[in-house]
């Protein structure tokens, strides 16, 4: 049963190092996830599913111990999710790497030094429908008796004229609802966003809110949101359910 959940945006800018001189704009951002990253450790929980989009379509799981990079983005950063000690799938399978979502979350999980519970990451993306998702996260939820889980993923990429996406006037409500149901822990509010609408909005985080909404159903969890805000045009959001 999920236990607890820990919702934070995924840009590569979250890592110091690569936002180089601009890093301190999301300072708030990366003491707000790190609260969040809290929640979840004080939750005990038997197993930490970090669900977050991919750069490739449908799912594909990622097992403790697989190694991201952040040399893509001109830095020397690598990471493992959870750590060295990793599943053996992970040392048979070198190739794999983490999308950049999960390396995000790997670099948070390493800088709160997240050692309380073994790890999975559960990669998601385009197509994939809110019953889907659902049916996902239902999964997630009975894997353990205790189950944590990691939800990584941006809200809209358009809220300004210098945004990815350009400026779209349904952006700034777009977030602002996502943001009231993370917020208050409302599992039908996610369950019921637009799908394309936030394909339109270059929303990436849908899919593993969703996800969430689907672990979340019999949980009778309650949210707070600790973060919200746009910084380079995209929402980015940080909540946490307990």
């Amino acid at each position: 049963m999920l236990v607890a959940a820990a919702v934070c945006p995924c840009p590569p800018l979250l890592v110091p190092q690569v936002a180089a001189g601009a890093a301190p704009e999301l300072d708030t951002a990366r003491v707000a996830c790190t609260d969040a990253l809290g929640l979840l450790a004080a939750a005990r929980p038997d197993r930490l599913v970090v669900v977050g989009p991919a750069e490739e379509g449908g799912r594909r799981t990622y097992p403790q111990g697989t190694r991201g990079s952040f040399r893509g983005f001109g830095v020397d950063i690598d990471v493992r999710l959870g750590g060295a000690d990793g599943d053996p799938a992970a040392a048979a399978a070198p190739e794999l790497r983490l999308p950049t979502s999960l390396a995000v979350a790997a670099w948070l999980l390493e800088r709160t030094g997240w050692s309380d519970a073994p790890i999975e990451g559960l990669g998601v993306g385009e197509p994939l429908e809110a019953e889907r998702c659902i049916e996902i996260g239902r999964d997630i939820a009975a894997r353990a008796e205790r189950v944590a889980l990691l939800v990584m993923g941006d809200a809209s990429a358009c809220r300004t004229l210098k945004a990815p996406g350009y400026l779209d006037e349904r952006a700034a409500p777009f977030d602002a609802s996502v943001a009231r149901a993370l917020g208050n822990a409302d599992v039908a509010a996610l369950r019921a966003l637009d799908t394309q609408l936030a394909h339109e909005l270059k929303a990436s985080g849908r899919i593993p809110w969703q996800v969430l909404a689907g672990a979340a159903e019999k949980a009778g969890l309650s949210g707070a949101l600790l973060y919200d805000d746009a910084p380079y045009g995209v929402g980015y959001l940080v909540a946490t359910w307990s």
